[in-house]
């Protein structure tokens, strides 16, 4: 976007509605920050209840800010949105960060905003910078340096312990950070402050040792809300400018019961919790009163029991619904009417693999008998367009997964060439395909990942097998950046390193990596230990690492494993 295009803070405040206005006379003054652009961040809704949970408490006061938009002038100082006022003028930065690529962007930031990039040479009075989000939950060390204190747990549960931590220590953004930080750590669970902890490393480059200095917690447990029943979760402010155009969203769970072995989210959320019908018909019923768009946030949305009664009174009160995530078993007649009554023309289906034996290996639980049921439903009920989606690179692949992919495909393309006839109008289908990247806390941490030359191999064969298809389109993503992704995922405390280094090359990550007096293959393309110390082992999820290996050696044997029960159990640790 260009600079004349870029919207301004004020013509966002002009076309959103739910912004929030406090005075700021005497409260705490905090900079919520995603770290990327404004359309990206307003699309999140983690983001979103961060913002109205902060501002519940009447003495603090909640800004937004964003990375600017591409063209926006490089050394313009970053402002936010409802003051536009300079970051450094507020008492604390917060960094709320879904993706770990956004990492580079929280260098980028703190540099336009005039704050040393490392924590360790910001003195008082500089704003204290804390970050939290389901990045944080999986891995922070390799952006440990550049923060002073983690917040890893629900918004719920951290955000009014860490308020009330600052009111107890009558917080001076003025006076020295440590004593507020030693209570921090100390006294709200939760809370990390990687000053505080000392990482060894043997002579290979793997950990050694992971310890706390003083008396501070060994584990950093995260903290979350056990019942969702009376707690909604939606949207603060409802914008166009986002991937979601004016729609109000309604979490309606936590967490997945499926345990694909791949999906940090089914893992770190255990067990997964659903909010009542009632509940969401409130929300609704809100979201209502501002558009007629309401969408479906969870990872799990078409397992929420009651989900079909839910949409009937919706679709009854002239609301337009639309879903984040939708098994491909899940599809019925029902669901595609949903989606057709909503003026949706394109949904996906994630196959994930190609091959069943492949689909047993990560635990998908959905069949190619699940996926033909649900392309012929959807284009039945005029769902013209569809995404096809897939991983490639997962373990135990070969190029005979890879050749399935193809098969699949072309047998999707068949079923959705004769239901369209029928229907007499054709729409087409996209096949993505996304290099896999192993995710810490699932089954698949141990597991190397497939060299950036190894995937271009495995895309170049998918393209040539369906070049010739008509009606579908294959999208990819780029192998050098999952290998990227994959580098910060499972990075220790040393890759800040590289990633000050990328800063300083402005982004050139091939430059930063041929010189890199690390080895990051290390990191990214060996199977690791059984008994290695991850750079994330100090965060308690609950899940027994034993439970996460044997569903390893479950995944490379190509044995399932049952859902979670959703209910106390032994199995994973969580419930213990």
């Amino acid at each position: 976007m260009s600079k004349k295009n870029e919207p301004s803070s004020r013509s966002l405040l002009e076309t959103k509605t739910g912004c929030i206005r406090k005075n700021q006379t005497g409260r705490i003054r905090i900079a919520l920050v995603y770290p990327n652009t404004y359309h990206i961040g307003m699309s999140s809704l983690g983001f979103q209840a961060v913002y109205q949970l902060f501002n519940t408490i009447e003495d603090v006061i909640c800004h937004r800010a964003f990375l600017p938009e591409k063209g926006a002038p490089g050394k313009k100082k970053i402002e936010t949105v409802e003051a536009r006022k300079p970051l450094a003028e507020y008492d604390i930065i917060a960094f709320s960060i879904s993706f770990e690529h956004d990492y580079p962007n929280i260098l980028s930031i703190l540099e336009r905003s005039g704050l040393p990039l490392q924590s360790r040479k910001r003195e008082f009075p500089l704003p204290l910078v804390i970050a939290g989000g389901v990045a944080c939950f999986l891995n922070p060390e390799p952006i440990a340096p550049f923060i002073d204190c983690f917040l890893i747990g629900e918004a719920e549960t951290m955000i009014d312990r860490f308020s009330t931590c600052l009111m107890e220590n009558s917080f001076d953004p003025n006076a020295r950070k440590e004593p507020l930080l030693e209570s921090l750590a100390l006294n709200v669970s939760g809370a990390y402050v990687p000053d505080f902890y000392e990482p060894g490393y043997h002579a290979n480059g793997s950990i050694s040792s992971f310890n706390p200095l003083k008396n501070f917690p060994g584990k950093i447990k995260r903290t979350c809300v056990e019942d969702l029943s009376n707690l909604s979760t939606c949207s603060a402010v409802i914008t166009p400018n986002t991937t979601f155009d004016n729609t109000f969203l309604v979490e309606v769970s936590r967490g997945c019961p499926h345990g694909c072995r791949f999906c940090g989210a089914g893992f770190i959320y255990r067990p997964p919790r659903f909010r009542p019908v009632p509940l969401l018909e409130q929300c609704m019923v809100k979201g209502a009163g501002f558009t007629d768009k309401i969408g479906l946030v969870g990872a799990a949305v078409s397992d929420l029991p009651g989900i079909k009664e839910l949409c009937d009174r919706a679709l009854n009160q002239g609301a337009r619904l639309s879903f984040s995530s939708l098994r491909a078993e899940a599809i019925d007649t029902g669901f595609a009417k949903t989606l057709n009554q909503s003026r949706v023309k394109t949904a996906t289906i994630a196959p994930d693999a190609g091959s069943e034996r492949l689909r047993k290996v990560i635990n998908k639980g959905i069949s190619e008998e699940d996926v033909m049921k649900a392309v012929e439903t959807l284009v039945i009920n005029n769902i013209i367009n569809l995404k096809i989606y897939f991983m490639i690179g997962l373990p135990t692949e070969t190029m005979d997964d890879i050749q399935e992919i193809i098969s699949l495909c072309k047998k999707i393309k068949h079923v959705f060439l004769i239901t369209s006839r029928r229907k007499k109008r054709i729409g087409a289908i996209t096949v993505s395909l996304n290099s896999f990247v192993p995710k810490p806390f699932t089954p698949f941490q141990w597991a190397p990942m497939d060299s950036a030359t190894v995937l271009k191999k495995k895309i170049k064969t998918v393209k040539q097998g369906l070049k010739t298809i008509a009606n579908i389109r294959v999208k990819t993503d780029v192998p050098r950046r999952a290998y990227i992704q994959a580098f910060l995922s499972r990075g220790d405390r040393k890759v800040s390193e590289i990633l000050m280094r990328a800063h300083k090359n402005k982004g050139n990550w091939a430059q930063t990596l041929k010189a890199s007096p690390i080895n990051t293959d290390f990191y990214v393309l060996r199977e690791r230990e059984k008994n290695e110390i991850f750079p994330w082992d100090f965060i308690d999820h609950g899940l027994k690492k034993s439970f996460l290996y044997n569903e390893y050696i479950r995944a490379l044997e190509t044995k399932t494993s049952p859902p979670c029960p959703i209910k106390s159990c032994n199995i994973c640790g969580v419930c213990k």
